[in-house]
């Protein structure tokens, strides 16, 4: 059996983290690797001013680290978009506008609140960003993926999109890997934090083509029943999911899950790669959950969590994660804080 020692490292966003790019208060940070070897994260809701509210209000944004670094704590070296001293939202809409007309053959329009990041992932020199288009948190309109060329620093949109509904609204926050048989396989779940994950996988080289993506599905009954690819996918794992990190760390394959229905993040082994039983699955608890005067993050004890995504460099037996933390009552600590997990046994 599998045991963790948890320490967080620091900070990563807030005063004195981030206020050259003009990132106050913000959250998420899902990374991968750019082409040219930087560490890209992107992070949702982001204000000037520590907290949630005020001025500069954008999502998402990118900012760049320095993957050396990542042994003491993650050390930010820039930012995306036009500006070096700024990180700009990198996809192109206002805060409460209306889209409709002829994108969508709707009348009226949508009114969209936010566009939220679930994750990226890089394949050849190409990364990639799925998103959320919201009019609130938990009301998805549709999903979308961005493409940047230019290792993130700029993105523009693509043809691929899905309503917010697709699947019975278990395809809205999404977590994708690339395997070495040259399939990217995703993880879904809804952002409403009530819903179990669903496994899909799409050749790397139609990753854009919503008609190639194919699903994990059970047929039969439990004692005779199989499970097979290109069927309507069915939960690999009930529960009530948020944010989701699906990555291969070394030669093998991990996942990061915020588990809302147990407050925690959980770190999941999956020998067999993303088909694993993740009923049977060993499950690694890294952050609990737990009141604001309980709080002690030498201990992995955080009050209202959520995120946990596995950044790059991670090892085996050495897997960092970025940990977000909201308090909703008086809107700071609104922040991305870098955790390690030690793997022992």
């Amino acid at each position: 059996m599998r045991t963790l020692e948890v320490t967080k490292l620091r900070d990563l966003t807030g005063p004195g983290h981030t206020d050259a790019y003009g990132v106050g208060g913000t959250d998420l940070g899902a990374a991968v690797l750019a082409p040219d070897g930087r560490l890209v994260a992107v992070f949702g809701d982001t204000f000037e001013r520590a907290g949630v509210g005020g001025p500069g209000w954008r999502s998402p944004v990118i900012l760049f680290g320095d993957p050396s670094t990542l042994a003491d704590g993650l050390v930010w070296t820039g930012s995306g978009g036009s500006a070096r001293d700024y990180a700009d939202q990198v996809v192109e809409y206002h805060h409460g506008s209306r889209v409709g007309g002829r994108l969508f053959g709707l009348v009226g329009g949508l009114k969209v609140g936010t566009v939220l990041p679930t994750d990226m992932i890089t394949i050849g020199d190409t990364i990639y960003l799925h998103v959320m288009v919201c009019q609130a948190l938990g009301t998805v309109h549709w999903t979308e993926i961005h493409r940047s060329t230019d290792n993130g620093v700029t993105w523009e949109p693509t043809e691929a999109w899905w309503w917010g509904h697709h699947l019975d609204g278990h395809f809205q926050m999404l977590t994708w890997e690339l395997g070495p048989d040259g399939y990217v396989y995703a993880l879904t779940t809804g952002f409403q934090r009530d819903k179990g994950l669903l496994l899909h996988r799409v050749p790397a080289d139609r990753l854009l083509d919503t008609q190639a993506w194919e699903g994990w599905g059970f047929e039969g009954d439990t004692a005779g029943g199989s499970w097979a690819w290109g069927r309507t996918p069915t939960p690999v794992l009930p529960g009530a999911f948020g944010e989701l990190s699906l990555r291969r760390v070394g030669d093998e394959w991990w996942l990061a899950a915020f588990d809302a229905g147990r407050y925690r993040i959980d770190l999941v082994p999956l020998p067999d790669g993303p088909t694993t039983n993740l009923h049977t699955a060993e499950r690694l608890p890294v952050v609990a959950g737990c009141g604001w005067g309980d709080e002690d993050h030498g201990c992995g004890r955080v009050a209202q969590l959520y995120g946990g995504y596995i950044l790059p460099g991670s090892t085996p037996d050495e897997i960092h994660l970025v940990v977000s933390q909201w308090n909703t009552a008086t809107n700071w600590p609104y922040r991305a804080m870098h955790f390690r997990a030690r793997v022992r046994g």
